[in-house]
Parts: C-alpha cells; structure tokens; sequence
C-alpha cells in the first residue's frame, strides 16, 4: 500500500520509504470565524465591566480632594487642562516626573466633569473598561474560542487589581491598556502574516528565494509601535515592552517562515522582517513619545524647556541637535536621577511598598484610602471604616506559582505559541524590576502584570475545559471544573467589595476583610 503525504501519493515503488504523516504547512486556520456571537459576548461583558468601573466613580475622596497619588495626577491633569498650554507647568510642582500622555487623558475627564472625583477618574474607568473589552478580544484569538474569550472577560472584571485601578486618577491604568493593546496588534499581525504566507505557499511561490516572500505593509504592526509609544509617553518603564515586544515580533516572524517551508527562515527573517519590525517597533514608539512632548516643545514655561544656554551650554558634541532636543534629554536627565534616587538606602521607605517577588501573589497590596472614627457612619454600628485597598482578588492571584508554571510547561515541552506569547509579555511587566531591587517600589507597579495573568489564567482554563473533538463526558466534567472556577472568582471579587470601592464597614468586618498578615 502507497504512504501518502498531504501533496502527493508516493509511488509504490517507494513504499517503504518512511514519509512523515504531519502537514507541510499549518492547517489554515487565522482567527476565529463566529464573529457575530464574538462581538455579542464581547459587548455583554464590556457593558458589565462599564456599570462596575463607573459605579460610584466620585466616591470615595478625602473631603472632595483626591486620594493617596491622584494628588500628583489630578492637580496636574487640571493644570495641564487651564493652563493654557495643555501641559504642567506650575512651579509649585517641582520637577514633573512622568511623561504627559497619561496627566492628559485625566485632563479630558476634568474637562467634562470638571475638577471632581467624576472629573480625575473618568479616563481611567474608560481605560478599565477598554482593557476588558480587549482581553476578551485576545484571549478569544489566542484560544479561538468565544467561550474562553469570555470566561477571560469575566475574570478580568472580577479582578481587584484592574478594577480599583480603573477608579483612580493614576497613571498605572493608562500603561496597562496601551500594552495590552499593543500585544493585541502583534498578535493580530500573527495571524495576518500566517495568512499571507498561506496566500504565496498555495500559488508556489514560497521557493522563489531561500528567505521567503516579502509580506508587505503590516499595518497591526505599525498599530503595536504606535500603541508602544503611548506606552512610553505614559510611564518610561513602557521601554520594557518594546524591547519583549520586538523580541516576540521577531519569533513570531521565525516560526512563520519555518512553518512554511521558507529555507532559511533566520536569514529571512534578517533580510525582510527586522528591518521594518525596527522601524514599526523603535522608530514609531520614539516618534510618538517625542510627539507626546508638543505643549512642552510649544511652550516658553515647560521644566527645563530652555536648558540649553543656561543650565548646559551650546557648544559641544552634540550640538548639531536642535537646541529642544537636547533640553528635553537634559530634562529627561533630571527626571531619571530623581527615579534613581528614590532608594531604601537612601533612606527612603514607605509602609505599603513592596518588592517584585510579592507582586504575582498580591501579598503585599496597597492602601490608598482608610477613615475610621467620629466621621464615618452608614454601616448600621457605632463605629464604622472605610477603605479601598488595591488587592488581587485572591482566587486567581494565589495560584500564580500553578499557573505561570502550566505556561511554562506548554511553552517549553509542547512549544505552544500562545502561552509563549503570554509569558513574554507578562515577564516584560514583571521581570526588569528585578534590576534596581533597591528602589522603593509598590504593588501599584503590578497593574500592568494583571491583563496577562488573566489571559494565562484563561488560557489554562482552556486546557482544562479540554479538546473540541474530546469525548462529550470529558468536555461535560471540565465546563463544569471552569464554571465553578469562575464562579468562584465571581464571590471573592463580591466579598472584597467593601474594600475595593470604600464603601462602610464595621472594624469586625473589615478585620475579616484582611487574609493574610501581610495585608495589615
């Protein structure tokens, strides 16, 4: 009997020649194909992350001003929006250390709602409230399942960490979107390259050269650099994900090349896709961040707009740049050795700062608000508390250990793109802040690891809902396994409402609200 391949019969002369069953190429499958359900799914939930994050969005402040960091964000973001200038730069701030993309989408609140609760913490719920609808998105392309995509819905609105930052007026949440919307474009640009390569294999002309087709403009790609430079103009610690994200771009390009039967699918690479993958993931983002600076280039007020002729000189190697340049890099200066100095050995501490090695498992979360006494009433006691402490909600967050080591497992032994993936943008969020362990440091930094723990999480649900072509009493048992899960994410992220959202408790309550001694 003839040994057949997925192109052509072997003679049966040949017989005996082993031939390998596998496919030469993927099947061709690029992205799920019910969209219509997809978008229903996808529009339920965001709709219920959108009642959770706006919900009592004023409530609390202290005394009408705002909490913990928003005093840094909100005063700026009003400044940013009546100064004039669209940018901060009132003295009294001293140096501003971030960059202005985040101040300003808290500026456009402001300017609806005015300089209120409602008014620093509207750009952040809608920022919450995006991330959910575009971890649904992922997570169902990853899996190509609605069902997953939705259980991951349902998880990330059930999560402490994403929810309370999407009811601040801080910077962290802003950070998330725009690097969860740049995995999202590199892993949409995946799949349209695959398709493409597809497209040229099928016509033939996968062995024109020995590295493989061009692929043509990548305009997801582009999207990822452009959302990487948001990222940046955010908080600088954006720079990680552009250095993971190229690294993932560029396997992603690899394996690409590889599956297809491209010859040198290395040297491909190398010839046709780094170059434009530089120009898409370096080169944009640093034109975006650059641009994120326009008020502080437009204005005669910006910190250190005119350093150049008076804090440093004009003559010099570098002097062929445009005198702004150097004075935002002289600024960019000042700005970095105020971060470096912000050290334990310097001496300065602060009794809810944590360490990275805390962050998978929230064992050290963050208190940003707490009133007792005389002036709390309305939970039916004497004595009443209010709090909203930022705190992973603990059926997810304390199986990190498990399930980063599942993602581990398929990534390595069974070489699954998709938790691959997962893990690296996790790690861009979490490993670099392993370098300066002496910076002081919060769990507020760990906001950025939620969006992908929870497509981990998913994704590991996925495998324990199991195959579609499983026997029906083998996918019954694992639906049933994932929906109690999930259910019980669903009453953890019920029971830590009270300190989530700040509303009041009786101290009995909110002792019980406290798991660990670590939290107190």
């Amino acid at each position: 009997m003839s040994t057949l391949t997925d192109e052509h019969p072997v003679p049966s002369s040949q017989s005996s020649t082993k031939v390998s069953p596998a496919p030469l190429v993927p099947a061709p499958d690029f992205g799920p194909t019910d969209r219509l359900r997809g978008w229903v799914v996808t529009l339920f939930l965001t709709t219920v992350a959108a009642v959770t994050r706006f919900t009592m969005l004023g409530y609390p402040t202290d005394a009408g001003t705002p909490v913990f960091d928003e005093k840094h964000y909100a005063p700026q973001g009003w400044q940013v929006l009546t100064g004039g200038v669209w940018l901060a730069d009132n003295p009294g701030y001293g140096l501003v250390v971030h960059p202005p993309v985040g101040k300003q989408l808290i500026a456009m609140g402001e300017a609806i709602f005015g300089y209120n609760g409602w008014g620093w913490r509207f750009a952040s719920a809608v920022a919450g409230t995006i991330i959910v609808l575009l971890v649904i998105r992922i997570v169902r392309r990853l899996s190509r399942s609605t069902l997953i995509g939705g259980f991951a819905g349902i998880l990330i609105i059930a999560d402490g960490v994403t929810f309370v930052s999407s009811r601040l007026g801080m910077l962290d949440i802003f950070l998330a979107l725009f690097a969860v919307a740049a995995f999202g474009c590199l892993v949409v640009d995946r799949d349209q390259v695959r398709e493409r390569m597809a497209r040229v294999h099928a016509e033939g002309r996968i062995h024109v050269t020995e590295w493989g087709p061009r692929l043509g403009v990548r305009w997801w790609r582009f999207g990822a650099g452009v959302m990487l430079g948001l990222a940046c103009g955010t908080k600088w610690s954006g720079i990680y994900f552009v250095a993971f994200f190229g690294l993932l771009c560029v396997a992603f390009d690899v394996s690409t090349r590889r599956a297809y039967g491209v010859r040198r699918p290395w040297f491909g690479t190398a010839v046709r896709d780094i170059g434009p993958a530089l120009y898409a993931l370096v080169v944009v983002p640093l034109i975006v961040y650059l641009g994120s600076f326009w008020a502080w280039f437009a204005s005669e007020t910006g910190v250190d707009r005119h350093a150049v002729g008076d804090e440093i000189g004009t003559g010099g190697f570098w002097s062929f740049l445009p005198n702004a340049l150097r004075s935002l890099w002289y600024y960019s200066g000042n700005v970095l050795e105020f971060h470096s100095g912000l050290t334990n050995s310097a001496g300065n501490h602060h009794p809810w700062e944590s360490k990275p090695w805390t962050w998978p498992m929230g064992l050290r979360p963050m208190l940003y608000y707490f009133a007792d006494g005389e002036r709390v009433s309305g939970c039916g006691a004497e004595s009443c508390i209010k709090a909203v402490m930022l705190v992973g909600t603990p059926a997810m967050w304390w199986l990190a250990v498990p399930v980063l080591a599942w993602a581990l497992w398929r990534t390595l032994v069974r070489r699954d793109w998709r938790f691959a993936a997962v893990l690296v943008a996790y790690g861009a969020a979490f490993l670099p802040w392993f370098v300066t362990l002496d910076r002081q440091m919060y769990f507020f930094y760990a906001v950025t690891l939620a969006p992908f723990f929870v497509m981990a999480i998913a994704l590991t649900l996925g495998s324990v809902l199991g195959r579609t072509d499983a026997s029906a009493e083998r996918r019954g048992t694992g639906l049933l396994v994932v929906c109690l899960y999930v259910g019980l994410v669903v009453a953890n992220f019920v029971w830590l409402w009270p300190i989530l959202t700040g509303v009041p408790i009786t101290p009995e309550t909110w002792q019980n609200q406290l798991w660990l001694p670590s939290w107190r």
